[in-house]
């Protein structure tokens, strides 16, 4: 099988670890950094699922490089959120690699990622996969692997079952990740809207990881408050996940899913520490355009989308 991890970061690298470890070669898109790091010295991870070490990768910074007659079945898209566009428009150009046979995977944060692929790719080619595991990318070809809550879960918001993918999932699970194909994709894909937008903003604000924010009473009624809003939100747009009222869900998030991932410090919040973009749009920023198209108020999480984004803006620029 023939499979391009399109973003060389913290979870494209994880995940491409876990298809080394199965058997498989992935050839890898990444920055040039990252390139001649995998090729000079090969593809180390470390945590939680076990130390491997990969070489003889193929890996590339430009679509361009890759040879001739490589025409992929899979494509994991594991950009950030906010680079979506870009992915798909350059992927789009490349029909030599990218066939009407492919399938595209997006591995990504967030909720819009599958619409914005849609301008450039039929539905029919288009998965989501809902990953919420802890990657940390410490060197350029180095990924720790420091918690896995939950399965991967691969699945398309447009037909189901999806048999095709069961040599994906068979290579994730061989390589470390529990891995499942499933039918809901959309709650899946709301639950972990739900995990980011609840904690990945507040622990950005705070610069905690997610363990400090069940401690006090206050952040805990500021993401009680978060969860109301997004389910009033889920309700307005018909979406569903698998918890029947915010205050059920809620509990799960403060007994289970944050004692499991107590010492993790979001995405965002490793994002602002370096200066980058986050993927806020992607996260709060979509839950509040959705919030607007259906006419619900959401002031708690507009407040600390705009938080967000100020703190970027003091090294980004303000827009």
């Amino acid at each position: 099988m023939n499979i391009l991890i399109f973003g060389g970061g913290a979870v494209g690298l994880g995940l491409a670890s876990c298809l080394c470890e199965s058997g498989l070669k992935p050839d890898i898109l990444a920055r040039k950094k990252t390139v001649q790091a995998l090729k000079d010295q090969g593809l180390f991870r470390t945590g939680i699922i076990g130390d491997g070490h990969y070489t003889d990768l193929r890996a590339f910074s430009d679509l361009s490089d890759i040879p001739g007659q490589t025409l992929y079945d899979l494509v994991m898209v594991c950009t950030k959120s906010n680079d979506t566009d870009d992915a798909a428009r350059i992927l789009s150009r490349y029909p030599d690699l990218v066939g009407a046979s492919t399938q595209l995977v997006l591995c990504q944060n967030g909720w819009g990622n599958r619409e914005i692929f849609l301008n450039y790719f039929p539905s029919s080619q288009v998965y989501n996969a809902r990953v919420i595991t802890g990657f940390h990318r410490h060197a350029p070809n180095r990924v720790d692997i420091t918690v896995h809550v939950q399965p991967v879960t691969l699945g398309s918001l447009d037909h189901s079952p999806c048999p095709e993918l069961l040599s994906l999932r068979n290579a994730i699970q061989k390589g470390g990740l529990s891995c499942e194909i499933t039918d809901t994709i959309e709650k899946d894909l709301w639950a972990k809207m739900l995990f980011n937008c609840s904690l990945n903003p507040l622990g950005a604000i705070f610069d905690v990881p997610y363990g400090e924010l069940k401690k006090s009473p206050q952040t805990r009624a500021i993401i009680r408050d978060i969860v109301h809003e997004i389910f009033l939100v889920l309700g307005a747009a018909a979406y569903t996940t698998y918890w029947e009222s915010p205050d059920e869900y809620y509990a799960f998030l403060l007994d289970t899913l944050i004692p499991g991932t107590a010492r993790h410090e979001s995405s965002t919040l490793q994002d602002i520490r370096i200066k980058k973009k986050t993927e806020i749009d992607a996260l709060t920023g979509a839950l509040v355009r959705l919030a607007d198209k259906n006419g619900i108020l959401v002031p708690v999480n507009r407040m600390l989308y705009n938080m967000i984004r100020f703190m970027e803006g003091r090294y980004l620029g303000y827009d």
